[in-house]
Parts: C-alpha cells; sequence; structure tokens
C-alpha cells in the first residue's frame, strides 16, 4: 500500500479532525474518485482507523454495506459516516482490520496457498445467500444486479472501453455479448462486488475482513468469480493459478461461459 505522510487531513470537516488528532496520518490513495487515508499505525488493532472521502452520495452504498458486512464479521466496523451535499464531500471512517492485505509479499510468495484460500472464502460468502437469506434480509443488503447491468450500459453510453478484461475484442462486440447475457444474470449470492487481492485483509493467513464494499450486495457470483481470477492473473503475472482458483471454488455451480460475458461487461465499468 502507497503510503505518503501528511500533518493534517484535507478539507476535513470538524468532526473527521477530531477523529485525527494525535494520530499519524497516511494518504493511501489508489483511485482517482476518492481519497483514503490511515490514521494512527497501520496494522495497530481497535486504534488505528481509516477515512475515505468522495463526491457526495458515493458513499452511502459503502457506508450501508460496511456496517452490513461487519455485523456478519466480515468486515471492519463503520465508525462514523458523514453525508456530503453541495460543495461538501461524503466521508466514511472505518476501524483498521488487524493484517495485511493479500498483495503483501509473504502471501504473493505462496500462491497456491493464497489461490486456494480465496477461492474457498469467496465461496463461504456466496453461500450465505443460501444458509442465512433472513439475516441478510433483515440487513437490508440490497439487490445489485440491475445496478451492474445499467453501469454496463452507461458505460457503453459514454464511450468507456478496457479491452484488457476481454482482449481481442471490439467494443461492439463486446457490448453485442454484454446485451445478450444480461438477461441470463441471476441473483444467487452475497457479493463482494469487486474482490481483488488488495481488498482482502488477512493476519499471519487469517481472514481478518473485507474491505472496499462500494459494490457489495446480492447479485450473480460469476461477478465475483471473475474477479478472483483476474486478480490471481494481475498480481501474481501469469493465469498459471485462474484453473485452480476454478477448482478451489467448485466447478458445480461456475457458467465459463457467463464468465466470458461478465469479461465484456467489465469493458465498460
Amino acid at each position: 500500500m502507497h503510503r505518503t505522510p501528511l500533518p493534517a487531513i484535507p478539507d476535513a470537516p470538524p468532526s473527521i479532525r477530531r477523529l485525527a488528532h494525535d494520530r499519524s496520518i497516511h494518504d493511501t490513495s489508489s483511485s482517482p474518485e476518492a481519497r483514503a487515508y490511515a490514521l494512527g499505525a497501520e496494522g495497530a488493532g481497535s486504534n488505528a482507523l481509516f477515512a475515505k472521502t468522495a463526491p457526495a452520495g458515493t458513499l452511502a452504498h459503502e457506508a450501508r454495506m460496511g456496517a452490513a458486512f461487519h455485523e456478519l464479521g466480515l468486515g471492519p466496523e463503520v465508525i462514523e459516516y458523514l453525508p456530503g451535499g453541495g460543495t461538501h464531500a461524503d466521508w466514511l471512517v472505518t476501524r483498521a482490520l488487524t493484517g495485511d492485505d493479500c498483495t503483501a509479499a509473504r502471501y504473493l510468495a505462496e500462491p497456491e496457498r493464497l489461490c486456494d484460500l480465496l477461492a474457498v472464502r469467496l465461496r463461504t460468502l456466496h453461500e450465505l445467500f443460501r444458509t442465512q437469506p433472513g439475516r441478510l434480509a433483515a440487513l437490508n443488503v440490497p439487490d445489485v444486479r440491475t445496478r451492474y447491468i445499467e453501469n454496463v450500459e452507461r458505460g457503453w453510453r459514454a464511450g468507456r472501453f478496457d479491452a484488457q478484461f476481454h482482449p481481442r475484442i471490439t467494443a461492439a462486440d463486446a457490448h453485442r455479448i454484454a446485451a445478450e447475457a444480461a438477461g441470463e444474470l441471476r441473483t444467487d449470492a452475497l457479493l463482494h462486488g469487486d474482490y481483488c487481492l488488495p481488498n482482502i485483509i488477512l493476519d499471519d493467513w487469517r481472514f481478518s475482513g473485507f474491505i472496499d464494499l462500494d459494490h457489495a450486495g446480492l447479485s450473480d457470483r460469476h461477478i465475483d468469480v471473475f474477479w478472483g481470477a483476474w486478480t490471481l492473473w494481475f498480481n501474481l503475472h501469469t493465469s498459471a493459478y485462474c484453473s485452480r482458483f476454478l477448482d478451489a471454488y467448485g466447478r458445480d455451480v461456475i457458467d465459463e461461459g457467463k464468465l466470458a460475458a461478465i469479461a465484456a461487461m467489465e469493458c465498460f465499468m
């Protein structure tokens, strides 16, 4: 994780400044759409916090899902959510999880173990849709499948196209595949929504929790499965573990044709 020390959090409202008081502050941002700050020593358990800010209204879903995942024992505690408005941005503060994300060298050094852990953890998350439907309903976890499909169309209309997710395909062909497959997506799992190595925290190989839950919710499991295989390829710089990941997850519920369609859809995100 990139960490740039700062004397203070820029443009922070009073309540965020109070939380940051007497703490070390590091900018850990990795996205142009949001800024993220580590408050206190990373890995210091309950004493460390993370603050995130983004345009007004854009962190509401993440705050909601963060609270739900914490109740399920799957994510950090949400300390404060400040909705923005007008010229004011959203702010979200969470308690830091113990450990490091899966891009840490110690985890990348054991790719087979990492691959299997990610696959089994993902299948366990997805199965909550079947094993704990009442609890998910009580936590008011939303169905985000329609939003996912709408984001694909929005990207197509805006001219976004990232061919890295489906090499050797044109934007027109990718959109055709995406449009034909949209009706085949099913709500059959509790998704993380951005299932990649930086968003999974381990403490000496023990699962601590998931972070960055702005795309989480109920939707088609193949979205997460696609990202699980993709992140292993991207972070390990080899496709050698993609098939192993699918085996460890369980091919009994995987449609590889649907995975190819998700790849086309992701080109427009």
